[in-house]
């Protein structure tokens, strides 16, 4: 008995029906956004000499692998952390800041330009409890900076917080003097400054 030749499949256009499906998968897909923090990293400066930091001006948040919060060595909830930056910041301790309304406590932070905030994190700290954590310490100095505001900003013509002043500054509708509300957000920063260091 003769074998019978075992009908061919025509695969001419299985070429063409893979280029449609990846072009389909292509176009319906949505690619997630990662999310991240946005960080002005501080100019580098050609300076040989060692700055001596007090330790009294430093204030030390270290999070675990558990997203457990160890603030200058006292165990805290991440809720507190905000207020506790707050009063170290704030406290105004050598008494060079006059708008600080701190308790002007000699053992914490002199000055809020002498007072620096460093963050450690363990490798297996969840990215959560991070972002949680910068929050909170950035929301810290955005506290600072809207009171301050609130304080020199209607002496100048702009009664606003810190955060609608960049906002405003960044309006191309703002019909104000850009450059003396640049003038008085610069003088902001340079009395509280962001100094949010991170240990490796």
């Amino acid at each position: 008995m003769a074998k019978r030749a075992a009908p061919e499949v025509n695969a001419g256009s299985m070429a063409d029906i893979a280029f449609l499906l990846l072009i389909f998968f292509l176009v319906t897909t949505t690619i997630p956004k990662d999310s991240g923090i946005t960080r002005k990293l501080p100019p580098i400066e050609e300076n040989d000499e060692d700055v001596i930091i007090k330790e009294k001006n430093i204030f030390t948040v270290l999070l675990n692998g558990k997203d457990q919060l160890l603030v200058e060595d006292e165990l805290m909830e991440i809720e507190d952390l905000r207020a506790a930056a707050v009063k170290f910041l704030d406290n105004g301790g050598d008494g060079s800041c006059n708008y600080c309304k701190g308790a002007k406590d000699p053992k914490s932070s002199d000055n809020p330009d002498k007072a620096i905030i460093s963050l450690k994190n363990d490798r297996l700290t969840s990215y959560k409890a991070y972002i949680t954590v910068q929050n909170e310490l950035v929301a810290a100095y955005n506290q600072l900076r809207n009171r301050r505001a609130l304080e020199i900003g209607p002496k100048k013509g702009f009664d606003m917080d810190f955060i609608a002043m960049e906002k405003a500054y960044d309006d191309v509708k703002f019909t104000g003097n850009k450059t003396k509300l640049k003038e008085v957000i610069e003088q902001i920063k340079t009395e509280i400054p962001q100094k949010l260091s991170e240990v490796e």
